[in-house]
């Protein structure tokens, strides 16, 4: 049996696509030849919350510390609850509370730390190796970022990285202790 869909006589050459307004002109999805009446739609938005934000720029950054405040807040709320779930060995749901929270605060190398850690727990070696690799690099210094990069390489089979990763941290650990 074959199934044929109904084409309306109007439907294929009478309707116009509608095109969603970019508030964001000149993104890379966008098409270099779209109507300029978009552009100047986006153009007149952006003006006119440019002179709404005059009134933010005469009370100084008040607005943007109080907007970095609250982010901030969300992404340590996120990261509790995460968390939690990995304590209670819901893993999937607690990387999705860490992803959102390293969306909000992407410079918290703990937080690419524990997701490499659940991330292993899952048997996703490279993706831990990835995320493990952020984690030493936002804070090369921290020597628990480095067992979990080195246990990331060896799940991956990087026995060689796995020891150089594991070398970095024992080093940074007596380092550390001997500051004590």
């Amino acid at each position: 049996m074959k199934m044929t869909w109904k084409k309306n006589a109007g439907d294929s050459k009478n309707k116009t696509r509608k095109r969603p307004i970019s508030f964001n002109p000149n993104l890379p999805f966008e098409d270099l030849n779209s109507s300029s009446d978009t552009n100047t739609t986006a153009a007149k938005m952006k003006e006119g919350e440019s002179r709404g934000n005059d009134d933010v720029s005469k009370k100084g950054t008040t607005s943007s510390d109080e907007e970095d405040e609250k982010r901030r807040n969300l992404a340590q709320d996120f990261e509790a609850q995460g968390n939690r779930l990995a304590e209670e060995a819901k893993y999937r749901e607690a990387l999705g509370k860490w992803e959102s929270a390293i969306t909000l605060m992407p410079e918290r190398a703990i937080l690419h730390e524990q997701k490499a850690q659940v991330l292993l727990e899952l048997g996703e070696a490279w993706n831990a190796l990835k995320a493990a690799t952020r984690a030493t690099e936002l804070e090369p210094r921290w020597a628990e970022a480095w067992v979990t990069l080195g246990r990331a390489q060896l799940n991956y089979g990087e026995p060689d990285c796995a020891i150089e990763s594991f070398d970095k941290a024992l080093a940074l650990k007596v380092f550390n202790l001997s500051l004590l």
